[in-house]
């Protein structure tokens, strides 16, 4: 069968089997699907066919010698990570953080590895937006929500900080490949000038390997985020702030916005304050801000104050921190996924809007909007949601006026600056309002991208029409099953809402067709 000739054909067989192979232990489903063969595929060899290598080295001492790749591995990502730690500079060593969460910070998904810089990403991403948020808050006091936005948008894009991780030679840092270690090599050995395979020892110790690595410009901005994480998260926010501020970010933490202000307001004219206050439970020391945050831009009444937006546009960048806060110490083993889905369903017009008309806050807001009162009006006349239970997810206050939202935020910004940024204020007071919160057992994830998952998976196509009339918005969604198409037809008050619906409508009778 094999063309060979035997000298001892009757010689007994050897009990034999393939060498262990040199794995990436690091990736831990990996280990755990490859770890039974160790004891499968074993074959008979006759003697004489057979060489002796090493002797006597038993299986399983070859079996540990396959870990040492992975280990030296971890051990000089550490050790770079440590490095990266020293290279920011001396303003940073003030603040004790681990190498491993440095790793974590630098590590991207494509690595397949037990952790990924996904959470502290948006961790980061978090922390980025308020101090930016409050930063142009208070430099720029006479600047509108919608120019504030765009002046956010650009001093903290996705261009500007791979800008700053350039700068600042962070991203050789970063570990955006699965680990081969079929192709480590020892440090400190290599191969002669010539390119052949006899080791000599290399001079330089440096542990760096020259070689070009091709990294998208938003995978760079998203590590400086997981970095921004994890000083927060192991060191607080003047860690994370000064590392900002190392990098070369001109932004300034709270000092620049102004604690007294010169309105002269007899608010109880405008707005009940003790009502509002035991909705909030919070008692104001300036009660203009409290007006503020309810007033509507079209109420132009002599001697009242700004409209919300400004304050909106704080409030906005407030809560969304402290949810993430929340949820990422909450669940400290979620996974990034998960994270973000607690993340959206917490932190949302739809959800902020439901808990708005839950406390009854749409009788206080100061308005003079004739199209704004008949919006409200009808919803509450005609839609006999009952506003109980939940807010969270992206059902609960559906249809709502973005309005009664928008107010949640800005008396957030309002409670913000009254208590000179104590977040924990904030906290208490927009928490009860909002309560009960998302938990991963009750988090309702988006059904848009809960099809697409479904779809993916079985290489379905969907696709998506829209339509407007009358005030109303309508969505229809198919999707092609081996030749057959299936669609869903929904409405509702605008397209983003008319299209979760029909996704919601579909998914649920795809699953009842389709195994």
């Amino acid at each position: 069968r094999h063309g060979l000739s035997l000298t001892h054909e009757n010689q007994p067989l050897l009990a034999a089997r393939n060498p262990v192979e040199v794995r990436n232990f690091l990736q831990k489903r990996h280990y755990k699907n490859k770890k039974e063969s160790r004891t499968s595929h074993g074959v008979e060899l006759p003697p004489e066919l057979c060489r002796l290598v090493m002797s006597p080295v038993s299986n399983n001492t070859l079996y540990s010698f396959s870990v040492i790749p992975s280990v030296m591995y971890r051990i000089q990502c550490l050790l770079l990570s440590a490095r990266l730690k020293d290279q920011l500079g001396p303003t940073m060593q003030q603040f004790a953080i681990p190498a491993l969460k440095i790793l974590e910070a630098v590590t991207t998904k494509e690595c397949q590895e037990e952790f990924s810089q996904e959470s502290l990403e948006t961790l980061g991403d978090s922390f980025l937006k308020y101090v930016a948020t409050q930063h142009l808050y208070g430099k720029y006091k006479l600047q509108h929500e919608g120019t504030l936005t765009k002046m956010k948008k650009n001093l903290i894009s996705n261009a500007a900080l791979c800008q700053l991780a350039c700068s600042n030679n962070l991203v050789g840092y970063i570990q955006g490949e699965e680990f081969n270690p079929k192709g480590w090599i020892i440090p400190g050995l290599g191969y002669d000038m010539c390119g052949n395979s006899k080791i000599s020892f290399l001079s330089s110790n440096d542990m760096h390997i020259l070689r070009k690595m091709s990294v998208r410009s938003k995978r760079i901005a998203d590590t400086v985020e997981a970095l921004i994480g994890a000083y927060l998260g192991a060191a607080g926010e003047q860690a994370a702030f000064v590392f900002l501020k190392s990098l070369g970010l001109d932004i300034e933490f709270h000092s620049n916005i102004p604690l007294e202000r010169k309105i002269v307001l007899k608010s109880e004219k405008f707005i009940n304050v003790r009502s509002l206050e035991m909705i909030l439970g919070y008692e104001f020391k300036d009660t203009s801000l409290l007006v503020e945050a309810l007033t509507h831009g079209s109420y132009q009444t002599a001697g009242a104050t700004a409209c919300y937006q400004r304050l909106e546009f704080l409030g906005d960048a407030v809560l969304d921190h402290l949810f993430t806060i929340y949820f990422y110490n909450q669940y400290p083993e979620c996974t990034p996924e998960l994270l973000t889905d607690l993340r959206s369903a917490s932190v949302n017009n739809n959800c902020y809007a439901h808990a708005a008309a839950k406390a009854g806050l749409n009788k206080h807001i100061l308005h003079s909007s004739l199209q704004l009162h008949g919006r409200m009006a009808y919803y509450f006349e005609n839609f006999k949601q009952p506003f109980t239970g939940p807010s969270h997810g992206w059902e609960a206050g559906i249809g709502l006026p973005k309005v009664l939202g928008d107010v949640i935020e800005s008396l957030a910004g309002a409670i913000y600056l009254d208590s000179k940024y104590d977040k924990e204020v904030v906290w208490k007071s927009m928490k009860q309002l909002l309560e009960p919160l998302a938990t991963p057992e009750t988090v309702e994830r988006d059904p848009v991208k809960l099809l697409q998952e479904f779809c993916a998976r079985r290489s379905y196509s969907s696709s998506y029409t829209k339509a407007h009339k009358d005030g109303v918005s309508s969505v229809v969604v198919e999707v092609q099953v081996e030749g057959t198409t299936y669609s869903a037809t929904e409405t509702g008050p605008d397209k983003i809402v008319a299209k979760k619906l029909a996704a919601k409508s579909l998914l649920n009778n795809l699953k009842a067709i389709v195994p």
